[in-house]
């Protein structure tokens, strides 16, 4: 892995919500250090509204968010890819592409938040604790000292902060 910028791929089903989420994240919070990009395994073809305007009220940037197949990131002339991390179980269960450079992968597991029952105000609640849930989860990784860590020392982080919730642990 490169020691300057890593690049880090979220993917979803859908790539409408969590993985839109985690890249603004952390496309803000590690601007430095990390270059994130998003994926699904069907993606929807836009980004829910209500990530949109979340992430806007958050004042994180929006522009250029799309939801697209992971298809483009296995693809020729992609960027490579240090990290993979899945969002969603169902992500996390299908047969992912084959990614150039072998990179590291973990689960992270976060409620979808387009799925939540109720009107907008419970949606807005679920898209709340799904965008503090993957803030607390970047943040921890941003803090690694990665160039200092084996690949095992790193797997053992990753696995560690998928298994964090938003409260607690």
């Amino acid at each position: 892995m490169p020691e300057n910028r890593y690049n880090v791929l979220f993917l979803c089903t859908g790539n409408s919500a969590r993985s839109i989420l985690a890249e603004a994240i952390l496309n803000h919070v590690g601007r430095d250090r990390f270059r994130a990009f998003s994926a699904g395994s069907h993606p929807a073809g836009q980004v829910n509204p209500c990530a949109v305007e979340l992430l806007a009220k958050q004042g994180l940037a929006v522009d250029g968010l799309r939801s697209k197949s992971w298809d483009e990131f296995a693809a020729a002339g992609a960027p490579p890819i240090d990290f993979v991390f899945t969002v969603c179980d169902n992500a996390a269960g299908e047969v992912c592409p084959v990614w150039p450079g072998k990179p590291m992968t973990a689960h992270w597991g976060i409620e979808d938040p387009a799925a939540a029952a109720g009107g907008e105000e419970a949606k807005r609640k679920a898209f709340s604790k799904a965008f503090a849930e993957l803030n607390r989860r970047i943040s921890l990784f941003v803090s690694l000292p990665l160039p200092t860590l084996d690949a095992m020392a790193i797997k053992r982080e990753l696995d560690q902060i998928g298994r964090l919730r938003e409260k607690g642990e």
